[in-house]
């Protein structure tokens, strides 16, 4: 009995022993969460959102939260045609260009347009292939100091297009300087050759694009400006404010303030010539061309325009306000909705605030600015910067192209379809890291709601365990274009699932 007693405590303390085992063995210690991976993962978002990019021309709210993860790629197959040389025939198809007027209206009236080329390849496509039509005729203006791969690839382009060359003269642009206007000028001398025969051209710079058809574009000039120039501008005004900034002035069609780029002139105008200022974008008659060439008082205008700032603002809507000008329009002032701008000052007035950000007090278009852009009158928009945001072009593009077959009065070929699979690429999923929640998002039609509408039914957040998060995006289209196709993909604690019925 006395041994009983002795070994009881050792008996006590080896069960406790083995309780504490059993439990640790059932309950480990929690393990200590797995480090951020310091590479950005990429996620396939599925097919062409279109139905995204309808969302956005809506406004419905949750669509650019959801396009902020998935964004275009840089477009290297359409890249590739431009890269090498080879079958024109093969180019014109693999980069979806138009290859027949799409309206008898359209295939009797011509329109050529000069183009400073924007600093990006993939924009420069993108805007010849929203605006190319054969019966239509392309000057580029590549300035001398872009890199070799830009002049390389607009050269094998325009080799394979008689309607598209490049300007036999070619000079460094600065944005403030004589050089922007004498680069117009520049390939107006190239325009007017005989086999070119064009009745009005268009001025562009590498950060517009076209939000009307070509179609529209020439009904739009033809109803309200036949045979006539479209130069926006006025008279300085007594009262005006002088800006002194280093970015490109412009003048406000709706403001009450205009402001000028220049203070004062060094010299007086020649042959007594009233300045107007105004806009640096143009529409222009052929014979106007003809005689901004060929004019004594626009060729000493030019001269004297070397000493002043941002001459293309005075040049062309001086001109125009001559009496004696082929298509003058002496008695305008603002009128011509050539461009849809967004400017900081009018901010509250004409527009409900840049969605992008702003340069030089204009907006650099975001995705939100999308309706916006789409409701204006103009023909172009502009800033549109490819860098900012791709599915900014992306979209306003497709629902060009969309409109223009729509429009058409031949069979569409099947090449000029853009295509409907161009995979979209997400986001860094390490700019999601350090959320203690897990966010779930049924996306469908009440998710991407107009702020008119009801609230969205099917938007739920929940916690979770740190660093993982799971999105989960439903689209519903109803149309013939093929079935639903289903994709999950988890790439290191980020998932996204799509449904979505083309």
């Amino acid at each position: 009995m006395s041994q009983l007693r002795a070994t009881k405590p050792g008996l006590l303390v080896c069960t406790g022993i083995c309780i504490l085992a059993f439990l640790y063995l059932r309950n480990p210690t929690p393990e200590e969460p797995e480090e951020e991976p310091t590479h950005p993962a990429v996620v396939e978002c599925g097919f062409y959102p279109d139905e995204l990019c309808s969302a956005l021309f809506e406004g419905k709210e949750v669509a650019p939260q959801i396009a902020k993860f998935c964004n275009t790629p840089h477009g290297s197959e359409m890249l590739a045609h431009l890269r090498t040389s080879g079958n024109c025939s093969r180019m014109s198809h693999g980069l979806r260009f138009l290859t027949r007027p799409l309206s008898a209206e359209e295939r009797n009236v011509s329109l050529a347009y000069i183009i400073t080329l924007p600093k990006e390849l993939a924009m420069l496509v993108q805007l010849l292939r929203a605006i190319y039509v054969p019966q239509n005729v392309y000057c580029m203006h590549v300035d001398e100091k872009a890199p070799r791969t830009l002049k390389t690839a607009v050269q094998t382009l325009a080799s394979c297009f008689e309607n598209i060359f490049i300007s036999s003269k070619r000079q460094k642009v600065a944005s403030a300087g004589l050089t922007r206007l004498q680069a117009d000028i520049n390939c107006m001398k190239d325009l007017v050759h005989p086999r070119f025969q064009w009745s009005y051209v268009i001025n562009l710079c590498g950060e517009d694009f076209p939000i009307k058809t070509n179609k529209e574009i020439i009904h739009y000039i033809r109803s309200k400006w036949n045979n006539k120039n479209i130069t926006p501008g006025v008279i300085q005004p007594s009262n005006t404010k002088f800006k002194a900034t280093q970015g490109d002035p412009e003048s406000s069609p709706t403001g009450n303030t205009y402001a000028s780029p220049n203070e004062g002139f060094k010299h007086k105008p020649p042959h007594n010539l009233t300045v107007y200022f105004g806009s640096a974008y143009y529409v222009l008659t052929r014979k106007f061309v003809n005689f901004i060439l060929t004019d004594t008082r626009a060729k000493d205008m030019l001269w004297w325009s070397r000493d002043i700032r941002s001459p293309e603002r005075h040049y062309w809507v001086t001109l125009n306000r001559l009496q004696d000008a082929p298509g003058a329009t002496p008695d305008a002032g603002w009128e011509g909705a050539l461009r849809a701008i967004k400017w900081r000052s009018e901010e509250g007035r004409a527009h409900d605030g840049c969605k992008g950000h702003y340069v030089h007090d204009a907006c650099v278009y975001g995705l939100g600015d999308l309706p916006w852009i789409i409701q204006s009158p103009s023909l172009f928009a502009t800033k549109i910067e490819h860098l900012a945001d791709p599915l900014v072009v992306t979209c306003l593009e497709r629902r060009l192209r969309r409109k223009a077959l729509q429009q058409a009065e031949v069979a569409a070929e099947p090449q000029w379809q853009l295509p409907q699979q161009s995979h979209f690429r997400s986001m860094s999923h390490t700019a999601f890291y350090g959320r203690p929640h897990q966010l779930k998002c049924e996306v469908d039609r009440a998710c991407m709601k107009s702020p008119y509408s009801t609230p969205p039914s099917s938007v739920a957040v929940t916690g979770a365990a740190q660093h993982s998060y799971s999105v989960r995006l439903t689209h519903s289209r109803r149309n013939a274009l093929g079935p639903t196709d289903t994709q999950a993909v988890n790439t290191g604690g980020l998932q996204m699932g799509g449904h979505l019925r083309l």
